[in-house]
């Protein structure tokens, strides 16, 4: 029997985790993949005992490029169907480009550009086949941003995402599929201790920061609501429109100076 379910990745914690949560409570079967197992399966037990959904679990690290196309196969020999796919996974590299070797930049950009075109181009086929289904492809206030000292690849690959988004939402509109970016600004979760950033982004005054729980609110609505680009919270849509606004060589400047306050060069 064919069950149409959720596909969320980088589901073990952070937006992800909020992610699943929000969806479940909806009644959305899950397909939940990450790294790390024994978090999944945690999220997975806490969340079938809650709602009345079924939850999979597939370990999977994307920084191999053989993961995508083995997180489709194991679906589909489950007889799952994805109607919703939140390309969530996804971390920082603090430092310069040349203060790491190239394995780590390369495995960067599998997990935040490769996997998630590849996860579109092998589910949108048959998302298009049942004329429904929704895409979230999590990028960030930073792909509004000039480039920042430190983080080098983090505001461009979440650039591409949002154009990506862009463009397949164009694609797909008359095919009865919604694609949306969404765009958090600074977020509460596990990112900023995992890049060891946590100490430079405490200092950031509290009106910059939002609750996973409200960034994935707000990405779920927007979807639904079929706008294709979703900042999450006011603030961050005002900061977004100033720097519209703002002459790119003030950008550039603010930017230089204000890096350090958040990026680690």
């Amino acid at each position: 029997m064919t069950r149409n379910a959720a596909l969320i990745t980088g589901a073990s914690a952070g937006i992800g985790r909020e992610f699943a949560l929000a969806l479940a409570q909806r009644g959305h079967d899950l397909v939940l993949t990450a790294r790390r197992r024994e978090r999944l399966d945690a999220l997975a037990a806490e969340i079938e005992g809650k709602f009345k959904v079924r939850v999979t679990v597939i370990v999977a690290d994307l920084a191999s490029p053989s993961a995508p196309a083995a997180i489709v196969a194991a679906i589909a020999e489950q007889g799952i169907e994805v109607d919703w796919l939140i390309n969530n996974a996804g971390y920082g590299v603090p430092g310069s480009l040349l203060s790491h070797d190239w394995q780590t930049h390369q495995d960067f950009m599998q997990v935040l550009v490769n996997a998630p075109i590849e996860l579109c181009w092998r589910l949108l086929p048959m998302m298009r086949e049942r004329q429904r289904g929704t895409i979230i492809n999590v990028a960030s206030l930073a792909a509004f941003m000039p480039g920042s000292a430190g983080h080098t690849l983090y505001g461009a690959a979440k650039a591409f995402l949002l154009r990506f988004s862009q463009s397949l939402a164009l694609e797909n509109e008359a095919a009865g599929i919604k694609v949306s970016a969404l765009c958090p600004g600074f977020t509460y979760s596990e990112f900023h201790d995992v890049t060891g950033t946590r100490k430079l982004v405490s200092q950031l005054p509290g009106w910059m920061w939002m609750s996973a729980e409200d960034v994935v609110a707000e990405g779920i609505a927007a979807a639904e609501a079929g706008r294709a680009v979703q900042v999450s919270g006011r603030a961050n849509r005002m900061i977004k429109a100033i720097v519209e606004v703002v002459p790119q060589r003030l950008a550039n400047a603010l930017m230089r100076r204000q890096s350090k306050r958040f990026r680690e060069a």
